[in-house]
């Protein structure tokens, strides 16, 4: 699906200048003869000599199939221009929204009418408000042509071209070819295999429509309207449609190359799911004291030492990763949300860094600095990842005493958030043994030095909810004092006053258990007070309070989640309580889903695949204190 996807975006730029262009003068008699024209017209028209002034293009692209394509593109239409060989704009809607987009010679521009709001890179500009010294050096290619001039002037006696029974494409009459490449053009140009399908005008052999399909699970067909070749468009006609009162942000030209980049490579990412559990365990690198291994085909690494040499050990372990991380979830989910928002995100996340950095443990600062530098990442890319999962939303809850079998302690945790943007392949199981304070494990994501969910060899867990109050940043990042508290309380209470002490951000939810003192707590913290709800206690927000259980959640999945807790009260063993995290007390953004046992430090880990949210997946179950014995 991946090469057939890159072949169709490399053939449209192939075919939508056909669509553009007039047709030549002499006629073409047969398919092959017909294919030959509209190719060598597409050569003149996207590079034209060096001798002839470049001409607009200008059309509306309507999508009438999309089988093997994201979901909602199918009745899709945007409107194009190009003018070779540098400027390009496209005009669609999203969801009621308009969105523009273009390029202009070395910038590029997105701007959002509907919100007033626009973002234009350019070269040579900051790439980090904190690194000002840092500046953007990237340099936009002109728009070509997929292969050299030479290959596709073979692309006729490549493909077999045969005619089909004419048709009528709005009352237009209209030649139809069926294109299958040849063995050779599968191997030369890396064409899959397939069939391509094309609509030609009659009168003048220019393409109204094309279509592929794989035969099996890729069905496509793009339609071309109001095609029009014209001369020049003027200089401002490319520049960013920005208008009075408008916001438009100046940003590094890579920031929006990159958001790009990664727009595309995720409409293609799939995750598969897990097959059973098999007690397989391989080795796969080691730097240090830190190492990491496959267990039941997931990541487990393990770091050890100072911040420093734990940084280092992450960074070594998981580059790939973590590279892959920063793109998706920095130019990705972050560039990506500006537009909805009407609100630059670097703008936004580096405003609330700067806020937060005084009240960060340098010890955390130091251990993201060292993974950069393994990594060969920009610190502040690091330190930024590091601050968005501010941003997380979920469930949680803790059962215990009568609502278990024999009064075990179930602590479970639901992660709503992000499913789908590519953190799924980065997800990683991360036991830390820190020169100071308790060894831990964290459910989490490479490069990540926070955590949202985890258990410390204490027996204490922790899982946090994300609430309202966005903007007050004037406090340690939530993910940092979640893992303070995994690493410097041995109990209950030590664990409630680190939260009390803060000082804290925004407003979060957590759901803390503590196996020895057998009872667990919920927390309703925000930066100026912080509420406490004990088992079997009322709150405003939580009206259905039920004894030995602490249930934490909002709308329909909190009254489910309560609804199934009161059904199987008494009854809850691991299986029984794993299965209160599907549907719909997760929601389909759930990217994953622990149970902790916190008495025993069993818990079990499930993630999100291509088809699933993480409830609905293969739990892998772990242990930590043998993962601490372990070598």
């Amino acid at each position: 699906m991946k090469n057939c996807s890159r072949f169709f975006l490399q053939a449209l730029l192939v075919f939508v200048p056909i669509c553009l262009a007039r047709a030549q003068q002499t006629p073409a008699n047969t398919p092959t003869e017909l294919f030959a024209s509209a190719l060598r017209k597409v050569v003149s028209v996207i590079e034209p000599p060096a001798s002839e002034e470049p001409q607009t293009l200008s059309a509306r692209l309507e999508i009438l199939k999309a089988e093997g394509l994201p979901k909602g593109l199918a009745g899709q239409s945007a409107a194009l221009a190009f003018q070779p060989p540098d400027r390009l704009t496209v005009s669609a809607q999203y969801k009621g929204q308009t969105y523009r987009a273009g390029r202009d010679r070395q910038q590029l521009w997105i701007h959002v009418p509907d919100k007033n709001f626009g973002v234009v890179g350019k070269p040579g500009q900051p790439r980090f408000a904190s690194a000002p010294e840092k500046k953007d050096t990237t340099r936009l290619s002109p728009l070509k042509l997929p292969w050299p001039r030479e290959q596709i002037a073979l692309l006729p006696l490549l493909m077999k071209a045969e005619a089909q029974p004419d048709e009528r494409l709005d009352t237009i009459p209209c030649h139809v070819l069926r294109l299958v490449p040849k063995p050779e053009a599968l191997e030369a140009l890396k064409i899959p295999g397939g069939t391509w399908k094309l609509w030609v005008r009659q009168t003048d052999s220019l393409p109204l429509r094309i279509g592929y399909s794989d035969g099996q699970h890729v069905d496509i067909e793009l339609q071309f309207h109001d095609a029009n070749l014209s001369d020049p468009w003027p200089a401002e006609k490319w520049s960013i449609p920005a208008r009075e009162g408008d916001k438009i942000q100046t940003t590094a030209l890579g920031h929006l190359t990159r958001f790009l980049s990664v727009g595309l490579a995720t409409l293609n990412q799939t995750i598969p799911s897990l097959g059973p559990a098999t007690g397989e365990c391989r080795l796969v690198a080691t730097e240090g004291k830190g190492r990491l291994e496959m267990r039941d085909g997931t990541r487990v690494l393990f770091l050890e030492g100072t911040p420093e040499e734990m940084g280092a050990q992450h960074g070594a372990l998981l580059k790939k990763e973590i590279k892959a991380v920063l793109n998706r979830i920095l130019y990705g989910v972050g560039v990506g949300s500006s537009f909805p928002k009407g609100r630059w995100f670097f703008g936004e996340i580096e405003e609330a860094q700067h806020r937060i950095n005084p009240y960060i443990d340098p010890r955390y600062l130091r251990e993201m600095d060292a993974i950069a530098l393994a990594t060969g990442q920009e610190k502040e890319e690091i330190r930024l990842a590091n601050f968005f999962p501010e941003l997380f939303h979920c469930s949680g809850f803790a059962l215990f005493g009568d609502a278990t079998i024999g009064g075990k302690m179930y602590h479970g945790r639901i992660l709503d958030y992000l499913r789908g943007m590519g953190l799924e392949q980065s997800a990683v199981v991360t036991v830390y043994k820190p020169d100071q304070g308790n060894a831990w494990v964290n459910i989490t994501y490479a490069g990540f030095v926070g955590s949202v969910t985890a258990m410390n060899d204490k027996h204490l867990a922790i899982g946090e909810m994300g609430g309202r109050g966005e903007g007050h940043w004037d406090g340690k990042p939530m993910a940092q004092l979640v893992r303070e508290v995994m690493e410097k309380a041995s109990t209950l209470d030590q664990a409630v006053e680190i939260m009390r002490q803060g000082p804290r951000t925004c407003e979060y939810y957590y759901v803390l258990s503590d196996a020895k003192s057998k009872t667990a707590v919920g927390l309703a913290p925000t930066p100026a007070a912080l509420e406490i709800v004990k088992p079997g206690e009322g709150h405003p927000r939580l009206p259905h309070p039920i004894k030995d259980a602490i249930l934490m959640s909002a709308g329909e999945r909190y009254e489910e989640l309560a609804r199934r807790v009161k059904a199987g009260y008494g009854k809850f063993d691991a299986q029984s309580a794993r299965e209160l995290m599907t549907r719909p007390v997760c929601m389909t953004s759930n990217i994953h889903s622990v149970l902790f046992d916190p008495e025993t430090l069993d818990f079990w880990v499930a993630n999100a695949d291509s088809k699933n949210p993480a409830s609905h997946t293969r739990f892998t179950k772990y242990n930590l204190a043998e993962l601490l014995q372990a070598k």
